[in-house]
């Protein structure tokens, strides 16, 4: 082989691992510099004209009333399955007033937040990743251009700030049901003998002042990654896309998303 064809070959081994290499941080970074933007538009007055307004508060709609009935019933069954059993064996293990401690850490902390983003990505996000992608590959993101429209403050702000909303009620939504339906189980089979009242105040008092800022953060961002990066990933297409590809590209990206918010936040709280 001569030096040319050696360097040749060189070269293009290094053009493929340089590919490679740029296209793992990609999305991530595209992602920071969307959510930045999200922030920078979301204060200005000027940004929420009457049509981001109709859009907002469509898909909040769609996305709370939507996701509801899906996490009133996952929140029962994990009433059913985490708490019931959780006082169930704390009190067999003669350590009851640990209890609060518990399920404000392990339910109402980790468990909350990644469930009730999986459920907006499922039920809410890959309606999102369709309609944009549909949108894409249709060429009408050019027309919007034309018309003078910037697609991120009319498709993209107001989805993403939705999800936000969406994805803090709903948690708090889940983590009150969830808890009040573990109580009554227990009530019901002579687990517990003390009021609702006073199991919900052993639950909250337990809570660690940290606990009060990093939980509505776990719910707010959790449900805001999933609807950014559902949103990129329809806009974020080329013509040799397609639903089948799209898809679940925007469901793995969604799910690393949640994991990402959630990581970072117990890091850090």
């Amino acid at each position: 082989m001569t030096f040319p064809d050696r360097f040749l070959l060189v070269q293009r081994s290094l053009a493929a691992f340089g590919r490679v290499a740029r296209s793992q941080p990609r999305f991530m970074l595209i992602m920071i510099g969307a959510a930045w933007g999200v922030v920078r538009e979301a204060i200005q007055p000027v940004t929420w004209r009457r049509s981001v307004q109709i859009e907002f508060w469509r898909n909040l709609r769609q996305m709370t009333g939507g996701g509801l009935v899906s996490v009133l019933v996952v929140a029962v069954l994990t009433g059913f399955g985490i708490v019931a059993q959780a006082v169930y064996w704390l009190g067999f293990a003669g350590m009851a007033q640990m209890t609060g401690s518990i399920l404000s850490t392990v339910l109402v902390r980790e468990i909350a937040p990644v469930l009730v983003g999986i459920i907006l990505l499922g039920r809410s996000g890959m309606l999102i990743v369709t309609d944009l992608g549909n949108i894409t590959l249709q060429k009408q993101l050019r027309v919007l251009n034309g018309q003078g429209i910037d697609p991120f403050i009319a498709l993209l702000l107001p989805r993403s700030l939705a999800m936000t909303v969406s994805g803090f009620t709903l948690g708090m939504v889940f983590s009150l049901i969830a808890l009040t339906m573990g109580y009554f189980v227990c009530w019901m089979k002579n687990i517990v003998t003390m009021p609702i009242w006073s199991f919900m105040f052993q639950v909250i008092s337990s809570v660690h002042p940290e606990d009060y800022i990093s939980i509505p953060l776990k719910f707010l961002l959790s449900g805001f990654a999933v609807g950014l990066s559902c949103c990129l990933s329809g806009m974020d297409i080329t013509s040799e896309d397609d639903l089948t590809t799209i898809l679940p590209k925007g469901f793995s990206r969604g799910i690393m998303s949640v994991m990402a918010i959630n990581v970072a936040l117990d890091v850090i709280f």
